[in-house]
This record gives structure tokens, C-alpha cells and sequence, in this order.
């Protein structure tokens, strides 16, 4: 089972959006678990729960240089999620960006 957070300033569209790409998963078999958290809580997350992808939700692509330098080397693919699919909620597409992400990392 591999794991996709999400991560945003308040968890609210966010929770939308991981909501939509865990229905996108389970319709097509995949062994994913999909979440969102508030970004105050990434730190902590990471340590504790190890995910696999973690994506940053546009509004908080300012935080994408610190996540990276602070957690890049645990080989974690991290990533901003892309404006226009996250307006429109295109959790499918999403979902295939993180899945290439994590396929990338594991090679």
C-alpha cells in the first residue's frame, strides 16, 4: 500500500481532492491510501507515517524548497500538485502524477 498526502494551508479543498483520488484508486485497483493534512502538521507526518508521495497543494507551493531540502533525501517524491487540475478537481490526473512520481523514485 502506498501512500499519497496531500498537504495545503487548511486541509478544506484539499480533503476534496484526496477524497476524489482514493475513489479514482479503489475503481481501478490500486493499492493506494490518499489523505490530506494542513501543512503545519508535514514535519510531523513524514516522521511518523512515512509516505511515499507527498504533494503540495498550490497555495502552499512556497513551502516545495524547504520540503525538499528538509526531506528530499529520504528519496520521498515531493511535488505541486498543478494549479489548473487542482481548480478543476482533476483527481484522476492527480492521481497518475503521484503514481509516476512514486514509480520514478523506485527505480
Amino acid at each position: 500500500m502506498k501512500k499519497i498526502y496531500l498537504f495545503c494551508s487548511a486541509g478544506m479543498s484539499t480533503s476534496i481532492l484526496a477524497s476524489k483520488m482514493q475513489t479514482a484508486a479503489d475503481e481501478n485497483s490500486l493499492p493506494v491510501e490518499v489523505k490530506a493534512f494542513p501543512h503545519n502538521e508535514l514535519d510531523e507526518i513524514i516522521k511518523t507515517l512515512h509516505p511515499d508521495c507527498i504533494l503540495l497543494g498550490p497555495q502552499v507551493k512556497y513551502l516545495y524548497e524547504k520540503t525538499v531540502n528538509d526531506f528530499g533525501a529520504m528519496g520521498i517524491p515531493i511535488a505541486v500538485i498543478d494549479p489548473t487540475d487542482y481548480g478543476m478537481m482533476n483527481a484522476k490526473k492527480v492521481l497518475k502524477t503521484a503514481v509516476k512520481l512514486i514509480k520514478s523514485a523506485n527505480k
